[in-house]
């Protein structure tokens, strides 16, 4: 049984070539595009246990960016350090620097590089 709550994201994006240059250089990982049905793209993004986690979805009437939107948290790895320095290298934008929120985590804010607000999460 799935102990998340939580069992897919969707992160929508305007320009796919852009948007898998940066997650593939934010999270330092490969991803697997694929079209679909009905004009619809999608890049898939793998966890470092092989399980895909979610997918950036080419714009449409169901997927526009937004920095109103449910707030996604990334597995900051190795550390929100290193990975707020590749998401500013990627022409991603630090929103909150990292922040203690309680005894050994941590928690920073930024915008990717399609205008989605997004955030790090780093639990030592």
């Amino acid at each position: 049984m799935n102990k998340s709550i939580f069992s897919w994201v969707e992160i929508p994006v305007i320009d796919m070539d852009r948007a898998v240059m940066f997650y593939e250089t934010v999270l330092g990982i490969k991803l697997q595009r694929m079209k679909l049905a009905n004009d619809l793209e999608m890049s898939f993004i793998t966890s470092p246990t092989g399980e895909v986690a979610g997918a950036l979805c080419k714009y449409s009437e169901y997927y526009k960016p937004s920095v109103d939107g449910p707030l996604v948290y990334l597995t900051a790895n190795p550390s929100i350090d290193i990975m707020q320095l590749k998401i500013t290298s990627a022409k991603g934008k630090i929103l909150r620097e990292k922040t203690n929120i309680k005894p050994n985590t941590y928690m920073a804010l930024f915008i990717d590089s399609e205008g989605n607000r997004m955030a790090l999460l780093e639990e030592n």
